[in-house]
């Protein structure tokens, strides 16, 4: 029996917003706010903000990691940013916020990873899935890149066993008509299964196949079809997970309003192979709208152990 982890933050114009955010779930359908929907983790550097979260259970030494997008824009729109997303998309985010812990509960102080090199616009959603074929982890992200001026959008790649040393970034995919973001990656059936929003060629998540965890590539048409009726400009950052019974739910983050109304939309798909998802929110229950996360199973201890920690002193400072 499995429980589970949403690692997320939240939509607010203040600067608590941008932070950890922790909701747990016994089903993956019906979630409960941790810390009453305040923060965890805080970001004490950098931006003093973090977003975009993936969390991990490494199985070299049992610890969580959880990384994220060294980014606020509470903070940064006001000031370094000058209010630009292009600023942003060249300046920002050159660290990842990383936190590890041994128990869920239990957290190191926020620390800054630099991967790549400052010819890396802003390093966004990062996202991490173990490579059984080479017995180490793949973390990937989105940026744009010096060597065309910042133009397009792509995903890179980095590997790591420990999490402390990583290999020199490389090109994991791009798509020659468009800028993509926020990458998602999982295994089934022995085929890996990618989710990215396209920036336009679409304007919508979309969901390519391989063989291979670093592809090539291709899509796998039948999700967007499947999709193509919702306005997809309005949808990002696609996280999945994978039920006991062997379904997938899938999280859109829809942003087509300002402010608190911004957040996950659930789908129900019985494969990704297959690529038909059915939006469900009937079936799912959120305190609130999670923004841009990752969910992690967890055992039934885990999970009482997260929801039974005092997490007072993890509130506004």
């Amino acid at each position: 029996m499995q429980a589970y982890l949403f690692v997320h933050f939240r939509e607010k114009t203040t600067p608590d917003g941008e932070q950890v955010h922790f909701a747990i779930s016994r089903d993956g359908f019906h979630w409960e706010e941790v810390n009453g929907g305040r923060p965890v983790l805080w970001a004490y550097y950098g931006d003093k903000g973090a977003r975009d979260f993936t969390i991990v259970r490494c199985r070299f030494n049992n610890k969580f990691y959880i990384f994220g997008t060294d980014l606020s824009l509470s903070y940064g729109m006001r000031n370094q940013y000058k209010s630009s997303w292009e600023m942003i998309s060249k300046h920002g985010s050159k660290c990842f916020s990383v936190w590890e812990s041994d128990n869920l509960v239990d957290w190191t102080e926020q620390k800054l990873i630099k991967i790549g090199t400052d010819d890396f616009g802003c390093m966004w959603a990062p996202d991490i899935i173990y490579d059984k074929d080479n017995h180490d982890y793949v973390i990937h992200w989105s940026s744009s890149h010096k060597s065309d001026n910042y133009s397009r959008k792509r995903i890179y790649f980095s590997r790591t066993r420990d999490f402390e040393h990583f290999s020199e970034p490389g090109l994991l995919y791009q798509k020659e008509d468009s800028g993509v973001i926020d990458s998602a990656i999982y295994e089934e059936d022995g085929m890996y299964y990618m989710f990215v929003k396209s920036e336009k060629n679409p304007a919508s998540v979309i969901l390519l196949k391989s063989g291979d965890i670093l592809g090539p590539y291709t899509e796998v048409k039948e999700f967007y079809e499947n999709i193509k009726d919702l306005d997809g400009r309005f949808y990002e950052a696609p996280t999945a997970v994978r039920l006991e019974n062997g379904k997938w739910c899938l999280f859109l983050d829809y942003f087509g309003v300002p402010g608190a109304g911004q957040g996950y939309v659930p789908f129900i798909g019985n494969s990704l192979k297959e690529g038909r998802f059915v939006r469900s929110d009937k079936d799912f229950y959120f305190p609130y709208r999670f923004k841009h996360g990752t969910i992690l199973a967890i055992t039934p201890d885990e999970y009482e152990r997260i929801k039974n920690h005092d997490w007072s002193d993890k509130g506004w400072i």
